[in-house]
């Protein structure tokens, strides 16, 4: 019987757990022999006093294998996947996943469902008729094979322990911590089985860590701890200021990117940066230079591979990407959904717009949950007719709210988004997309 209140001591007093330690407290919190009190104790001892790197991989492997771990051996192809830590508009992986599957390389995703602000990949991937998230591990393994990539949802199976502790992290304020973080993160990604693990960490007022270096210190401990379980791994730390591309909400976001892989071209903050991480996955990967990689990217995301890909795996998950753009092919907004302008209120330049204001508008439109079992309003969100940099005269029209269920939410987010908007007398300077590699 593990000596809870021990550990719970030694932590407390910064003293160094050892993995044995680690696994066995894990196992007995995932058996339910270890209360939840005694839990949150722990994570609270870990926020205030931290991990060494050696307790940080001991905690992931602990939760890694507190369920079912899926097993690529018999790929012909290098395994990847990527995780974003999530932004305001953040629609990257339905680009970068179909570009690293179109360049050779098998990308099993398991993504999540959003809490608070926009939905998550899962909720997004709903908006497409049909679509089925939830495929068996045997099924999501054969998707993979036919197309090169699957995009499905984390199941009880995998992880179990971090489903339980962030839970329980949620509620006492014990989230906000690089060692339990990288944990939940990784654990679940270690557990999908890739060989090449490539991190999004997004950085700024729109992201979950707001600093820089706070931010910096997450993509070193992933791939630390990815390298450490015998993963190739690297990261981009990148910015989240403003939202990315020209939508937020569900439908919207799998509009516009239906309509970036089809020309094969779009908005720089989407283009250059999925087309970066997907390098890296692909260089990783296949042990090819970045270079290379880069340009064989480049190449299939232009040529059309990357979207016919796209196209293929929503076909094996039982979509149909003509129903829905059937529904939202009115640049992304359904006929049964209601929608605000909002419009420039002088002439100069659109010199920044919040991120988090915008998606505490989408939020308020339906467009996320603020309780894990609210309804998500599919159609709901922000439309962006003019970005960052782009001139106005007073009376031009800069963005759409979107909503099929929060009609009465229009007006009361018009506020909002009109304080997002910020115009200046002269055009702002190029953004800084990519912050720090971590290769």
């Amino acid at each position: 019987m593990t000596n809870v209140k021990l550990l719970l001591d030694m932590k407390r007093e910064g003293r160094e757990l050892s993995q044995e330690d680690i696994r066995a407290l894990v196992a007995s919190y995932t058996a339910g022999d270890v209360p939840d009190y005694q839990m949150a104790s722990f994570a609270m001892a870990v926020c205030c006093r931290g991990m060494t790197k050696a307790e940080i991989f001991a905690l992931t492997d602990a939760m890694r294998l507190s369920g079912k771990n899926i097993s690529w051996e018999d790929s012909s192809l290098p395994v990847a996947d990527k995780h974003s830590t999530g932004g305001v508009g953040d629609k990257l992986s339905f680009l970068i996943q179909p570009i690293a599957a179109s360049c050779g390389v098998a990308v099993p995703s398991l993504a999540g469902r959003g809490l608070g602000l926009t939905g998550g990949t899962i909720d997004k991937l709903e908006a497409i008729p049909g679509y089925d998230v939830s495929l068996s591990v045997e099924r999501f393994k054969e998707v993979v094979f036919k197309c090169g990539v699957s995009i499905s949802t984390q199941t009880a199976e995998i992880a179990p322990a971090d489903k339980k502790l962030y839970a329980l992290r949620d509620v006492t304020g014990t989230v906000s911590s690089i060692p339990l973080i990288t944990a939940s993160i990784l654990s679940k990604k270690l557990a999908g089985g890739a060989g090449t693990l490539v991190f999004d960490v997004k950085c700024g007022s729109g992201a979950f860590m707001r600093e820089k270096p706070d931010a910096l210190n997450l993509a070193k401990s992933l791939v630390e701890s990815s390298r450490e379980a015998g993963r190739k791994a690297s990261a981009l730390v990148t910015s989240m200021d403003e939202p990315l591309g020209f939508t937020v909400g569900n439908a919207l976001e799998v509009w516009e990117s239906i309509e970036i892989l089809k020309s094969g071209k779009g908005s720089r903050d989407i283009v250059d940066v999925s087309i970066e991480l997907a390098a890296m996955m692909v260089a990783n990967a296949k042990d090819i230079s970045i270079e290379d990689a880069q340009q064989e990217c480049k190449q299939n995301f232009e040529n059309g591979k990357a979207y016919s890909v796209f196209k293929e795996m929503i076909s094996l998950h039982g979509g149909d990407i003509d129903a829905f753009l059937s529904t939202y092919g009115n640049g992304g907004i359904a006929a049964s959904a209601k929608t605000l302008a909002v419009k420039a209120p002088r002439k100069g330049y659109i010199s920044h717009i919040d991120a988090m204001k915008v998606a505490q508008a989408s939020l308020d439109l339906g467009a996320g949950r603020e309780k894990a079992d609210d309804k998500i309003d599919l159609s709901a969100g922000v439309k962006f007719l003019l970005k960052r940099g782009a001139p106005v005269n007073e009376g031009d029209t800069i963005l759409f709210a979107v909503t099929s269920t929060r009609e009465d939410k229009l007006e009361f987010v018009r506020t909002i988004l009109e304080d997002a908007i910020h115009i200046s007398d002269e055009m702002p300077s190029e953004k800084l997309l990519i912050l720090e590699r971590v290769i």
